[in-house]
């Protein structure tokens, strides 16, 4: 059996899409449903049981006989100022999953950000993380655990195998409860199918262009094949970039949506949040020669192709739900 927490969320209930592709259906799916409509990510899921976030560690304890444990549950948003949520939520919670997939010998793959990068001053290589300066707490919440992880790798008390995947700007189906932390590409199709038009900030630097804030995007699909690729035994312990390696811009984004939908692109400048000021990441670019380095050799949708599939066979069915 595999263990995914955050198995309702939009990152969680795509692996388990992946691994009912790959014939796996023997999976416990662990989470704290907040949104009214979150269940609907686990109608398309074939999976074995279901169980509230607080009694996974009581049952992993009672003798709990596991292949894996799939940690994506946390909070995700990156506004979230409340300091003690994020350290039992973020840091705790996944301390004791750590360390029981220790004691049991258990891969564990979890969760990290590319939030962890900050501003970028460091740049995005994920062969060193430890002079990273993230711009929010969810950033450092994620940055400490890693550093914790890798601590404790280096200290010989680790999971047989484990990786921490530092998520990029992910988008694609699933994601419909996250409110106003969905990616870009869903407000853009909502915006677009109602007024005509698609909102996106202006730039408040002299030297980037308004559209032109720059970010690597990367479909949720291709999020969840590198998750489970590490559990067909060619993955090596570490932390990971999960990106495409290609930077692109909010502009060409929306207008990748515009054009999937069948309309001509139109976008309305709106200045930028004043709780986003100093905040916002101007761009994002996954360094991915680790991943390929240890044999993942799996291409990544494009901008384009990976837009247009969320649009046209999700976002503009009847039932939007992978």
């Amino acid at each position: 059996m595999i263990v995914i927490t955050g198995g309702a969320g939009m990152i969680g209930s795509m692996i388990a899409w992946q691994l009912n592709q790959e014939g796996r259906d023997d999976l416990l799916i662990v989470d704290r449903q907040k949104h009214s409509d979150q269940w609907q990510n686990l109608c398309h899921r074939r999976y074995e049981e279901y169980l509230d976030k607080e009694e996974l560690l009581p049952w992993l304890e009672a003798g709990a006989e596991l292949d894996a444990v799939i940690h994506m549950g946390a909070i995700s948003a990156t506004t979230e100022r409340d300091w003690n949520r994020l350290l039992e939520d973020n840091i705790r919670y996944s301390q004791g999953l750590w360390q029981w997939c220790t004691d049991n010998g258990v891969p564990f793959l979890y969760a990290s950000s590319a939030a962890t990068y900050g501003g970028g001053e460091q740049g995005y290589d994920d062969m060193n993380v430890d002079s990273l300066r993230p711009l929010n707490a969810y950033g450092y919440s994620k940055h400490f655990f890693d550093q914790w992880a890798q601590r404790q790798a280096d200290a010989g008390n680790a999971p047989p195998l484990w990786a921490g995947f530092k998520f990029f700007n992910v988008y694609g189906p699933n994601e419909y409860h996250k409110e106003r932390m969905a990616s870009v590409a869903f407000h853009s199709f909502n915006q677009y199918r109602d007024t005509g038009t698609v909102k996106l900030f202006k730039s408040d630097r002299p030297n980037v262009e308004d559209g032109m804030q720059l970010r690597d995007f990367v479909y949720v699909k291709d999020a969840a094949s590198v998750v489970t690729w590490f559990l067909q035994g060619r993955g090596e312990s570490g932390i990971y970039n999960v990106g495409t390696g290609q930077a692109r811009a909010f502009k060409d984004l929306a207008t990748a949506v515009m054009t999937s939908a069948g309309g001509t692109p139109n976008i309305t400048w709106i200045a930028m949040p004043d709780d986003l000021k100093g905040k916002y990441q101007y761009y994002t670019q996954a360094s991915m020669e680790k991943l390929r380095a240890i044999g993942y050799d799996k291409p990544f949708h494009t901008l384009e192709e990976g837009v247009r599939d969320y649009v046209q066979n999700y976002l503009m069915q009847p039932d939007p739900y992978c």
